[in-house]
């Protein structure tokens, strides 16, 4: 498996452009023995169909597939640019990733890597980064705590009778895992619960909070709170918006009158219900014939054409693990880590949801810009 490594990183980089940047990696391809000459022309032409950027100061260079013969074995050359580079619409790339692969060994690396660009704070991590270990740790997520959902916040059929009792537990529960400090507990204990509907409850404050994370605690017996029902709390720790998913995803469930799939006999069921929640519409499968998988260009084209329909359509690869994403987020679509004959099921949800997905099919039909 295709891995970064500190050797792969060099520092103290500058470039007047990107085309710049793009011709320095290739040399350094061609030096490490990666590549033939020439391969830096793929990779400069490839920039011209589609920017290679993928957000947070991050830019993955590569070659056509018309090049990848040129490829002598799979490997990546990293640069770092403290000063940035202007990598064309107002973004700024301050780490660029350039990639030689033969097949679809550096999948991995996209992956790991759309983990690292859904964070906050990542481009000014790189930025003022001064080490290859500074570097690898952001790479690597070290740096992100990402959001605490787990068995460790959640707490089912606790005997309380009140509101408070339960916000005291959800509240105890984030500062144990860590998350949290006194002033959120204070802060939340003193915040009136909103009624979200069919017995379920929410609360959140964004004081003293060191790590986003969500508590989740139900009640032993439903009871009443000025007339309402009560069956479970679910707390909110923010420091981040890596919690607006799963609160999307609870929106789902009580706008669809599903919130019993929270109130079951275990944590997991509970992370489950709140995070692989199935969107509704209109669904269809297809295989990708790519012969390297969903991998930046074709992945790139997919989410275009999902971008030119009013629709929301979620994508899941059934060939793996199932979950869905947002089709119109090419993060999230590479995050699928498709290969070659996985199949993927789209669901489409709006007025032009059957457009939508017979594009989609064709374009999958047509190789993603890679040709049948």
């Amino acid at each position: 498996m295709l891995e970064l490594t500190q050797r792969d990183i060099l520092l103290g980089k500058k470039a007047s452009n990107k085309q710049d940047a793009i011709r320095h990696i290739a040399e350094d391809l061609v030096q490490k023995g990666l590549v033939a000459e020439g391969y830096g022309e793929g990779m400069l032409e490839r920039e011209a169909q589609n920017s290679t950027y993928l957000g947070n100061g991050i830019a993955i260079p590569h070659g056509t597939t018309t090049t990848r013969h040129l490829v002598n074995q799979t490997g990546v050359q990293i640069h770092h640019f403290a000063e940035g580079v202007d990598w064309g619409d107002g973004n700024t790339v301050y780490l660029a990733i350039g990639i030689a692969a033969k097949s679809d060994e550096h999948l991995g690396i996209l992956k790991q890597l759309t983990h690292v660009l859904s964070a906050d704070g990542i481009d000014d991590a790189l930025k003022s980064a001064s080490s290859e270990q500074d570097i690898l740790a952001v790479l690597n997520g070290e740096s992100r705590k990402g959001l605490l959902f787990d068995e460790s916040v959640i707490m089912l059929s606790f005997p309380a009778s009140d509101l408070i009792s339960l916000t005291a537990v959800c509240a105890g529960k984030l500062k144990n895992a860590g998350a949290v400090g006194e002033a959120f507990v204070a802060d939340l204990v003193a915040k009136i619960p909103t009624n979200l509907g069919q017995g379920l409850w929410v609360v959140s404050s964004s004081k003293a909070v060191s790590q986003t994370a969500i508590a989740f605690i139900s009640a032993q017996s439903a009871f009443s709170n000025n007339g309402a029902e009560v069956k479970g709390l679910i707390a909110v720790a923010a420091s981040t918006a890596e919690h607006i998913e799963v609160l999307n995803n609870l929106s789902g469930l009580v706008f669809d009158g599903k919130t019993s799939e929270l109130f079951t006999d275990s944590p997991e069921s509970v992370v489950k219900a709140l995070t692989e929640v199935r969107q509704a519409g209109l669904s269809q499968v297809f295989k990708i014939k790519n012969a390297h998988g969903l991998h930046a260009r074709p992945g790139a084209m997919l989410v275009n054409v999902a971008k030119k329909f009013d629709s929301k359509i979620w994508v899941a690869n059934v060939s793996a693990d199932g979950a869905q994403v947002n089709a119109k987020s090419l993060m999230k679509v590479i995050s699928l880590g498709v290969k070659r004959d996985h199949e993927l099921e789209f669901t489409a949800d709006g007025a032009d949801a059957q457009q939508a997905l017979d594009a989609i099919g064709e374009a999958i039909a047509d190789g993603l810009g890679e040709g049948r």
